[in-house]
């Protein structure tokens, strides 16, 4: 069974190339197989990605996007079993097994009372979207580095700063939006009012600094300090709007984008760079 080798085609479609007409296509021997080199030379990106993508998930050597199967080729791994990871939590959950204990150890407070506002949030039954998302890209950017699937504890750490920063968040937007209920139950603000709310959030905010420091990378530092001011500005945002139809869309999206999108997009982009500031240093230490 001859490889079958796929490019992409407008960028919204994938179909089969080849240097042969295909049945039933008389004008294919033209245009289309003189373009055969260098459609190869087309290629070859997506051949690598195919091969990164299933490396990094060896009992998956399909994808379920495009509705295609490929056969493995060169060094891709071959299925090993009937095993999918169709859920994404599934896959990275165990990376961020004591999640929420660690969160509340970094809440160390003395004081009852806003030890229990602090923690109110952490209580396990979020559903950790952003710190899935991070250990994911962590792991992705593991195998690209060094072919490990092992989540290292920097990684990890900025995942529990991601989520951390997520509920301060949530604390100061339900004061702003007079909440009274958020995951099943009442909000901060409802049971000890909105000015302890306020503290509360600041308190979540200053220990995610601390662990965020901790880190040790000021590229990371950088990255993550900055969703903290869009988060605000988004916020800010929100409470304005423009008179113009189209002002008001790209007002809507650059809210959205500060607000929401920014804190997973850097995220990511803070995992990445201590993943490839992990790795040139391990490196740089072999040389020597």
């Amino acid at each position: 069974m001859a490889t079958r080798w796929w490019c992409w085609r407008r960028g919204c479609s994938w179909r089969p190339a080849s240097g042969r007409p295909r049945p039933g296509r008389p004008g294919c021997a033209g245009p289309l197989g003189m373009r055969a080199a260098s459609d190869t030379r087309a290629q070859m990106p997506y051949f690598s990605l195919v091969k990164t993508l299933t490396s990094a998930f060896p009992n998956v050597h399909s994808i379920s996007q495009f509705r295609q199967r490929t056969p493995a080729v060169c060094c891709c791994s071959q299925t090993q079993s009937g095993e999918k990871y169709t859920d994404p939590f599934q896959l990275g959950w165990r990376d961020l097994k004591g999640l929420y204990e660690d969160i509340r150890k970094e809440l160390c407070i003395s004081t009852k009372e806003l030890k229990d506002m602090s923690e109110y949030y952490f209580d396990g039954k979020g559903k950790a979207v952003r710190p899935i998302i991070v250990v994911l890209m962590a792991r992705a950017c593991n195998i690209h580095y060094n072919n490990s699937r092992d989540v290292q504890a920097n990684q990890r750490a900025i995942a529990l700063v991601a989520e951390m920063i997520h509920t301060a968040s949530l604390v100061h937007d339900d004061v702003i939006d007079d909440a009274s209920s958020r995951r099943g139950k009442h909000t901060v603000n409802k049971i000890w009012g909105e000015q302890k709310a306020v503290l509360a959030g600041d308190l979540i905010l200053s220990a995610a600094s601390v662990a965020l420091a901790r880190i040790g990378n000021t590229a990371v530092i950088s990255i993550l300090t900055q969703v903290i001011e869009d988060l605000v500005r988004g916020e800010f945002l929100q409470l304005g709007s423009k008179e113009n139809e189209n002002e008001r869309f790209a007002h809507y999206l650059e809210k959205t984008f500060k607000k929401t999108a920014s804190l997973i997009a850097n995220s990511c982009k803070a995992v990445c760079r201590r993943t490839s500031t992990l790795y040139s240093d391990l490196q740089a230490e072999e040389k020597f």
